[in-house]
C-alpha cells in the first residue's frame, strides 16, 4: 500500500503504484512478458459522468498511452433498469472532450449475452454453480456471520435440475426474484463476497439495446471478468470498492473457460469536498428540480464543469497531480479550482465587464469627443497583441468602486479623491447625483488631459485603478455568478438536501460588456478584469442575448 501525503486537499502520492506493478508484470518473466498493456473504461450507462469518473478516465487512457497500449471503452449494460442510450452518447462526448480516443474498441457488456449464458450453462456442468430459490430475504437470514457458514438448501441440487430450471428461467418462465443462479464456491469463506454469490438474476424489464430478448442477466462481478477477458485485457483498472471483489474476479478467471487471465488493480476513489458523487443523489437533484439539469454548471459531471468553463488540460492536470493511491482521501475543492485558475491564466483573454453599472460623468471632457485605447489581450503572450477599446464623456463603472463616504482604506472613488481609469487617464471624483430614495444614480469626476495611458508626469501617486466602459459602445449582457452547490464539505454525511447553497447561483442582467464579446463562441473563455474567469454559456448564449457564466473567481485560497 503506498503512502498518501494530503495537502491542502490535494493527495502527493509516493509514486504510481499501478505503474509500479505494470511495469513489474511487462518484465522478462512477469505475467504478461511480451503482452501489450491493455485497459478498458467500463461506465454504467445510468447516469452522466462526474469528475470521480474524469479521474478513472485517465488513469485507465493514461496508463495505456504511456506504455504504448490500448484502452477499450465499454459500456456495462448489465442491469437494464435505469439504462439508456442518452447516457451513452454522453460519456462518449465526455471522454472525447477530455481528449481520449478508444478508436475502434466501443463494445457493450450487452455485446456478450450469448457467451456469457453458455459460460454460466458450463460451470453447471462441471458442478460449480446452481439454481437457487431462496428470496432476497432468505438469502440474507442465511448468510451467516464470522462464526457461521451460509446456508443454500439448494446447493447440492442435481446438475441437470439446474440446468432445466436455468433454461426456463431464461425461457421467461418465471416472475423476478423467483430464482437465481449462484457459483458455488465456499459457503464458510471470511469473505462474503465468495459466499455463493449470486450470478444470475430474473429481470423482465426491457434492455435498452437487446429489448426482451433476454430477461436473465449477469451480475456485474460474474459478467466483468469476462469481458475483460474476451477483449484481451491485460489489467482491469477499478476503484477501491472492489477490493474486496477481486477474489471473485480472480475465481471467475480461474474457473470460467476464458482465451486469457487479466489482472484487478485497485486505486482509491476520488472524493471532493462540498458536493456529492452518488449518481443516484445527483439524478435527485435533476430530477426534482435543484438544479436545472446534468449540465447544470454547479454539478460535478463533467457535461456541467464543461457548461461552467472548466477546461479538459485543468481537469487531466488535477487528476494528473492529485495522484495514483489506495488510500481514500478528500481533495479541497479549492485544488481543482486552482488548476483551473492556472489553464486560464496563461490562456483567456481579458476583457473588461461591469457586472453592476453606474454612470459616470466626465464633466470637463468634451461632448462629442471619442478616443482611442489599447488594452493587451493576454499579459502572459504578449503574442496575443492588443485589442481598442473607446473612450468617451460617459462611462460604466462598477457600482462599488465609489463611496459617498468611504470606509477606512477605501481608495476608489470618493469626492476629493483621484483614480486611475485602466489604461486612460487619472479622475478625480467631485460629487454624486442621488434618486428620491437616496440611491447613487450618476458619480461625476473631472479628467486631468496629461495623464493619458494612466501615467502621471508629475509623479504623484494614485492609489488605485478601476475598470470601465464606453456607454457609447458597451454592450448588455447577462451574467450567471456560481459559487460552491453545498455549504457544508461533507453533504453527503447528512440529508444532503437541505446543506444546498441557496446563494449557488446569482443571476445579474444588464451588465456591460466589451462589444466583441457578442460574436464569442459558446464555452469560449475569458478573465473579465478584477472579477474572475467567465466563459460563455454553451447553452443560452447568442449574439443578441450573451451570457456569460463564472467558472472561477479571481481569487485563489489554494495554498501552493
Amino acid at each position: 500500500m503506498s503512502e498518501e501525503i494530503v495537502t491542502n486537499g490535494a493527495e502527493e502520492s509516493s509514486g504510481n503504484f499501478i505503474h509500479t506493478l505494470i511495469e513489474k508484470d511487462i518484465a522478462p518473466g512477469g505475467r504478461f512478458e511480451g503482452k501489450r498493456v491493455h485497459t478498458r473504461f467500463p461506465p454504467e450507462p445510468n447516469g452522466y459522468l462526474h469528475i470521480g469518473h474524469a479521474k478513472a478516465i485517465c488513469i485507465d487512457f493514461g496508463t495505456a498511452e504511456k506504455y504504448g497500449g490500448l484502452c477499450n471503452l465499454r459500456m456495462d449494460d448489465t442491469n437494464p433498469t435505469k439504462e439508456d442510450e442518452e447516457y451513452v452518447e454522453a460519456i462518449k462526448e465526455d471522454i472525447k472532450w477530455l481528449g481520449f480516443d478508444w478508436e475502434d474498441r466501443f463494445y457493450y457488456a450487452s455485446d456478450y449475452f450469448p457467451k456469457m449464458y453458455e459460460l454460466a450453462v458450463d460451470l453447471i456442468k462441471r458442478g460449480l454453480a446452481y439454481v437457487c430459490e431462496l428470496t432476497p430475504e432468505q438469502m440474507r437470514e442465511y448468510r451467516g456471520d464470522l462464526t457461521h457458514p451460509a446456508i443454500s438448501p439448494y446447493r447440492d441440487r442435481p446438475i441437470e435440475e439446474s440446468l432445466d430450471l436455468f433454461r426456463r428461467m431464461r425461457d421467461g418462465e418465471f416472475e423476478d426474484g423467483k430464482m437465481t443462479l449462484r457459483a458455488k464456491i465456499d459457503l464458510a469463506s471470511g469473505n462474503f463476497n465468495l459466499r455463493d454469490p449470486v450470478i444470475y438474476r430474473i429481470n423482465h424489464q426491457p434492455h435498452h439495446r437487446t429489448g426482451t430478448t433476454w430477461c436473465i442477466y449477469p451480475m456485474y462481478d460474474f459478467a466483468h471478468p469476462i469481458e475483460d477477458a474476451l477483449e484481451g485485457v491485460t489489467h482491469s483498472l477499478c476503484s477501491l470498492e472492489f477490493e474486496d471483489h477481486r477474489p471473485l474476479y480472480d475465481w471467475v478467471i480461474e474457473h470460467v473457460n476464458l482465451p486469457s487471465k487479466p489482472r484487478q488493480i485497485e486505486f482509491a476513489r476520488l472524493n471532493i469536498n462540498n458536493t456529492v458523487m452518488s449518481k443516484r443523489k445527483l439524478r435527485r437533484l435533476v430530477e426534482e428540480g435543484y438544479v436545472s439539469g446534468w449540465d447544470d454548471p454547479r454539478m460535478p459531471t463533467l457535461c456541467g464543469l464543461r457548461r461552467r468553463g472548466y477546461t479538459p488540460a485543468s481537469i487531466r492536470n488535477f487528476c494528473e497531480r492529485i495522484g495514483v493511491a489506495k488510500v481514500n482521501s478528500t481533495v479541497d475543492y479549492a485544488f481543482l479550482e486552482h488548476c483551473l485558475r492556472e489553464d486560464l491564466n496563461e490562456n483567456a483573454r481579458r476583457a473588461m465587464a461591469v457586472l453592476d453599472p453606474i454612470r459616470l460623468v466626465i464633466t470637463n471632457y468634451p461632448e462629442g469627443k471619442t478616443e482611442t485605447f489599447e488594452l493587451e489581450n493576454n499579459p502572459q503572450k504578449p503574442e496575443a497583441g492588443t485589442r481598442s477599446v473607446t473612450f468617451s464623456r460617459e462611462l460604466w463603472i462598477e457600482r462599488e468602486d465609489f463611496m459617498e463616504v468611504p470606509e477606512k482604506k477605501y481608495f476608489r472613488l470618493f469626492p476629493g479623491n483621484e483614480v486611475r481609469l485602466k489604461a486612460a487617464y487619472v479622475v478625480k471624483c467631485t460629487g454624486c447625483e442621488k434618486d428620491a430614495d437616496g440611491n447613487v444614480t450618476t458619480v461625476y469626476a473631472e479628467y486631468d488631459p496629461a495623464t493619458r495611458g494612466g501615467n502621471t508626469p508629475d509623479g504623484r501617486k494614485v492609489k488605485s485603478t478601476i475598470h470601465w466602459l464606453d456607454v457609447k459602445t458597451a454592450i448588455d449582457a447577462e451574467v450567471r455568478l456560481y459559487d460552491r452547490l453545498f455549504t457544508v464539505p461533507n453533504p453527503e454525511d447528512g440529508d444532503y438536501i437541505n446543506e444546498l447553497n441557496p446563494n449557488s447561483l446569482i443571476v445579474r442582467k444588464g451588465c456591460k460588456v466589451e462589444p466583441w464579446l457578442a460574436d464569442a463562441k459558446k464555452n469560449e473563455s475569458f478573465q473579465f478584469l478584477r472579477h474572475g474567469y467567465f466563459c460563455a454559456d454553451n447553452r443560452d448564449f447568442t449574439h443578441d442575448h450573451p451570457v456569460f457564466n463564472r467558472s472561477v473567481s479571481l481569487k485563489d485560497s489554494y495554498k501552493k
